[in-house]
């Protein structure tokens, strides 16, 4: 009887699994050994009193401000209370989405159907108009020195950016760098991405936005007429890249060229697993600063929501199931010991560990909505399962296991068959004994191998190891 030791490498699924790769890896994000917990999302405020679309936060003079927006209100959120108070006047009627930009002092957003909306940190007391001139846009961003908003109704391929260093004018003038581009190829534009310069995303084009004075003041050029990208939520940024969702998969680009990042690994297996209709829509995408994962959230096939995450360093995927609506990353909000009393009258009953970043101020942390309250993924370790290729050494029973989970255990199941057209049906999972074995028994020519990790302090599921023993035919 032989004994082997399986590693847990690359999560593939629109691979097969005889072609050596993971063929499951759930709740749990990549890392250089394995994969590592991805954590409960838990509920940070009070109920706004409608269903929130998205959170965001504001930083400005040392101070840390977070806000959230439904259909028909923006909310600022109170340490103090965890309420969420209203931040307009009269509200909007029934928006779809919100886009959401920082400039200076002032948080700016768009929704498609009024005048970008401003507040300035620290001072303000509501949300209102930018400006008089400012433009109804669906999309913001800041691309150097400039406000850049597009897709207005009617003009849904124009670009217009405001006067430099000024954000309130929009008009352009013989003293003003204010002005408007239309695209004239590649559809709609459906999102935008900033920095030191601007990519406009259209149905099937990309243009990197160049700032080169007077009198044009921006060169549009197209990085691609063919690509483009089907859902601005899809967009996310982090280290000088932009990520992005095209028809036929992922993709991200440097501002000069693209290049697919899902290709022959999870392209298929998301498309065939996402809503087609909710696609464009219903798609959210932020960056856990932490953990350095681009991270996709969408509405399944089966009724529920699923995290897809993409380790930048490893070029490595894994997957979460989710109960959250939308996700982002925000600034918290620094919080005393007596303002923990909010979260929670007894201190062993929070959800978040005190060591946890969320209670410093000012803090990069992956955050989302549910329902009516923004969460936080600080809670509890979710139960992570990763599986095996197909082991193939000919007809054999595997007859023990060894889940190898550095600084926890696991539980094991086996999913033995005879041919590759026979479905991979997997036994009971068998809790690890105190010497850190599973017994089981599982023959056939392709097995299997499922770890579950158990244990609040595991780290990382590293692989499994099996004792698996030829088996004569009859």
């Amino acid at each position: 009887m032989a004994k082997t030791k399986i590693a847990f490498g690359e999560w593939t699924p629109d691979m097969p699994g005889i072609a050596g790769n993971v063929t499951d890896a759930l709740n749990c994000y990549p890392v250089a050994a394995g994969y590592a917990p991805v954590r409960e999302a838990v509920d940070y405020s009070a109920s706004a009193g409608q269903n929130l679309l998205v959170s965001f936060a504001g930083k400005f003079g040392g101070a840390t401000t977070l806000f959230a927006a439904g259909a028909t209100q923006i909310y600022k959120f109170d340490n103090a209370d965890l309420s969420l108070d209203p931040m307009t006047v009269s509200g909007y009627s029934a928006v779809e989405g919100w886009d959401v930009t920082q400039f200076g002092s002032k948080m700016i957003l768009a929704n498609g159907q009024g005048k970008l909306q401003a507040y300035e940190l620290n001072t303000a007391t509501s949300f209102a108009d930018l400006s008089a001139d400012a433009p109804s846009a669906r999309f913001i961003t800041v691309v150097r020195d400039f406000v850049v908003a597009a897709n207005v109704s009617g003009e849904e391929n124009k670009v217009y950016w405001s006067d430099i260093n000024n954000e309130t004018l929009w008009t352009p003038s013989a003293t003003s760098q204010a002005d408007s581009q239309v695209l004239p190829d590649g559809g709609d534009i459906t999102g935008m991405a900033g920095g030191e310069y601007g990519l406009i995303f259209l149905e099937r084009a990309i243009y990197r936005m160049s700032y080169i004075g007077s009198p044009l003041f921006f060169q549009f050029d197209a990085i691609s007429r063919t690509l483009g990208c089907i859902s601005d939520g899809s967009i996310a940024q982090f280290g000088g890249l932009t990520y992005f969702l095209a028809d036929d998969g992922f993709y991200v680009c440097d501002g000069q060229t693209t290049k697919p990042i899902g290709d022959e690994k999870v392209d298929r297996w998301f498309f065939a697993n996402a809503i087609p209709s909710q696609i464009a829509s219903g798609m959210s995408a932020t960056v856990d600063p932490v953990n350095k994962l681009i991270i996709w959230a969408f509405p399944n096939t089966f009724g529920g929501k699923t995290l897809l995450m993409y380790s930048i360093a490893l070029n490595r995927w894994s997957y979460a199931d989710t109960d959250v609506s939308s996700i982002s990353y925000a600034l918290t909000p620094s919080s005393t010991l007596e303002q923990l009393d909010t979260f929670s009258s007894n201190l062993d009953a929070l959800e978040t560990s005190l060591d946890s970043r969320l209670w410093a101020g000012g803090q990069l942390l992956f955050t989302g909505v549910r329902g009516q309250k923004i969460v936080t993924f600080t809670g509890a370790k979710k139960t992570a399962t990763v599986a095996s290729a197909d082991i193939d050494v000919g007809r054999s029973v595997i007859t023990l296991a060894r889940p190898l989970v550095d600084g926890g255990s696991g539980s094991v199941a086996v999913a033995s068959r005879d041919l590759l057209n026979s479905p991979a049906e997997y036994g009971d999972l068998v809790a690890a004994d105190y010497e850190g074995r599973c017994s089981v028994r599982s023959a056939g020519r392709y097995h299997r191998v499922k770890v579950q990790a158990t244990g609040g302090d595991w780290q990382t599921i590293v692989g499994v190891e099996v004792d698996i023993a030829g088996q004569g035919a009859r």
